[in-house]
């Protein structure tokens, strides 16, 4: 093995949590051609999320060095549900909204990744496949093999439903290593059974077995649970740069190390204080996704809400009508930010909502229109809208 060959796998495997089996991705770079490295994603959220770019970031260092990634997106194997870190099984999802999530995920991913060195397959083209296939695919596993992932495993043994067709799935997503002969799979930490089974799959197919990288989860900005669309702890790398700023600004001190090391690739100045150090993080993602100068606007625009107690310099307009010279403030609230009457009653019972930033009092619920008309209207930090009478 040449001093440059090993240099490149210790690059590759740096911040991985495995590389498996040990050596392999050594060995593979010393053959001196393209890998094929694969990562598969469903789509069963439109979005790409900071969680996302742990792994596609992975991906493009090996473009860098020459290699091709395949993206594969399983627009098939969304619709069985990946029971990876499930307790119960997935619902199924419409067809048509699978579709829909491909499209975006496709375009989103190439903000990270380079178009030129990227092969995008669906892994539709094979697994639609006759009865036959199929079999002779069931055949390549055993029972007690799927049994032994953790998931499986904890369901079985509280007597939780677990359906034939979650069972296929590691077969499924093994059986796409078989297609596109992935010579690297990439994976987050809850991928690890997956992707060393697709190793056996290959073999029981005559394919020389892949190595495999897992990648730590990412937490998300409540620090931790894993960053998720679901849960609403994500940061979107499409998110107008606000909110991106603003939601990173909110990630506890505690998430801060593990943010820094999974993407910036390094500790924070030690020079800085908790709060710069988040200032900084914040800034550079910002930038990374939309630019220098969004990024500077996103910063001023959180210091105006938030260190100067200020209304943004943009606010959207709601025009609304009135019965008898009157609006009753939680239906208007309702219609100005989606919320319930009862939780606009708690948020004016707790002063939460200012108008033209003076706190509404708590049995103050109908308000005359001229009043409101030009208003602005404030619930809690970071939502406004400004008022308008029809």
């Amino acid at each position: 093995m040449t001093d440059r060959v090993a240099e490149d796998a210790r690059f590759l495997a740096r911040n991985a949590v495995d590389a498996l089996p040990e050596g392999a991705l050594a060995h593979q770079l010393g053959e001196g051609r393209p890998l094929r490295v694969k990562l598969g994603i469903d789509p069963t959220a439109p979005d790409i999320h900071l969680g996302h770019t742990v792994v596609l970031r992975k991906l493009r260092e090996f473009q860098d060095l020459g290699h091709t990634v395949v993206l594969i997106v399983g627009d098939y194997t969304a619709r069985v549900g990946d029971p990876s870190g499930r307790s119960s099984t997935r619902p199924q999802l419409d067809p048509a909204q699978i579709d829909a999530n491909a499209e975006t995920f496709r375009r989103q991913a190439f903000t990270v990744l380079d178009p030129e060195r990227t092969e995008l397959r669906h892994n539709g083209e094979w697994l639609d496949m006759g009865m036959e296939e199929l079999f002779r695919l069931a055949r390549t596993a055993t029972v007690a093999q799927l049994l032994e992932r953790d998931d499986f495993a904890r369901r079985y043994a509280t007597g939780r439903p677990i359906s034939v067709l979650e069972l296929l799935y590691p077969l499924l997503q093994g059986y796409d290593s078989v297609q596109v002969r992935a010579d690297v799979e990439l994976g987050g930490t809850d991928q690890k059974f997956n992707l060393l089974l697709a190793r056996a799959i290959q073999q029981a197919y005559g394919v020389a077995p892949q190595s495999i990288l897992t990648l730590p989860i990412l937490p998300g900005t409540d620090g931790e649970r894993r960053m998720s669309k679901s849960l609403d702890n994500y940061v979107g790398v499409t998110e107008r740069p606000d909110d991106v700023f603003g939601k990173l600004m909110r990630v506890p001190d505690s998430a801060m190390p593990v943010y820094y090391e999974l993407l910036l690739e390094g500790p924070p100045d030690p020079g800085l204080t908790p709060v710069e150090a988040k200032r900084a993080m914040a800034r550079e993602l910002t930038e990374r996704f939309h630019g220098p100068d969004a990024a500077t606007g996103a910063e001023a625009h959180f210091d105006r809400l938030h260190v100067q107690r200020m209304a943004p310099e943009e606010v959207e307009e709601l025009t609304f009508s009135a019965t008898d010279g009157a609006v009753h403030l939680p239906r208007l609230m309702g219609e100005a930010f989606g919320l319930s009457r009862s939780e606009s009653r708690r948020l004016i019972d707790q002063g939460g909502v200012r108008l033209d930033g003076e706190p509404v009092a708590g049995g103050n619920l109908d308000i005359a229109s001229e009043r409101l008309d030009g208003a602005l209207l404030q619930v809690g930090k970071r939502r406004f809208r400004r008022l308008r009478l029809a």
